[in-house]
């Protein structure tokens, strides 16, 4: 039995960050676990079910956006913290697994998790381990999941906000006219993002020229 951890969210202006780690045997995930970004939407909501079927243990953390803007924090932080919660949600002592390092410093990254981790667990660290692991695969289709509800439950309370990336023009579209209307970011959105501060800028701009 093994462990893999990976996170959904890192980069949107809009919402929350989730991590998933998914305790099982490799052998009884779906063939076709893999990186989620790959995946069809439906085929990534199957998955996801076949995951928590087939899983020993499945856990979700959330890092909501109030987290994401404290000053004393950062986002290498952040996503340690978020892979550290979601694998203490399936962690015991003597467990080996792998987590997909969101540093630079892949080592650096999994010793930060473990030590955050109250059970003696070994953690590897590895960049695109996502396509290389089946177990931090299937964390990833979890987390995605977690994350494309998410913005879904978004959408239902404010509208159609896109992906929730600052490259996406809806997205974009959805903070201007929200700005444009209230005076102010949605409480859904990373003020901390260069993309937020662009667009009240732009909306102050705008004001100032009326006069």
């Amino acid at each position: 039995m093994r462990f893999g951890v990976d996170e959904a969210g890192k980069g949107p202006v809009l919402g929350s960050m989730f991590a998933a780690a998914v305790r099982a045997e490799p052998g009884s995930l779906p063939a076709d676990v893999g990186d989620s970004k790959g995946i069809a939407p439906e085929r990534r909501e199957q998955l996801a079910t076949e995951i928590r079927d087939a899983a020993d243990a499945v856990a979700v953390a959330e890092v909501p956006v109030a987290r994401i803007d404290d000053p004393e924090t950062d986002m290498n932080t952040l996503t340690v913290a978020a892979h550290a919660e979601a694998l203490s949600g399936v962690a015991s002592d003597g467990l080996a697994g792998t987590v997909d390092a969101g540093d630079t410093d892949a080592e650096r990254f999994g010793r930060r998790v473990a030590d955050r981790v109250a059970a003696d667990v070994t953690v590897t660290a590895e960049h695109g381990a996502d396509e290389t692991d089946p177990l931090v695969g299937a964390g990833s289709i979890v987390a995605k999941v977690a994350r494309d509800a998410h913005v879904a439950a978004l959408g239902e309370t404010y509208g159609d906000v896109g992906s929730g990336y600052p490259s996406d023009p809806m997205t974009r579209e959805f903070l201007a006219n929200y700005v444009t209307r209230h005076g102010d970011l949605p409480d859904c959105a990373r003020s901390s993002w260069s993309t937020c501060e662009d667009v009240l800028a732009a909306a102050e701009q705008a004001t100032l020229g009326e006069f």
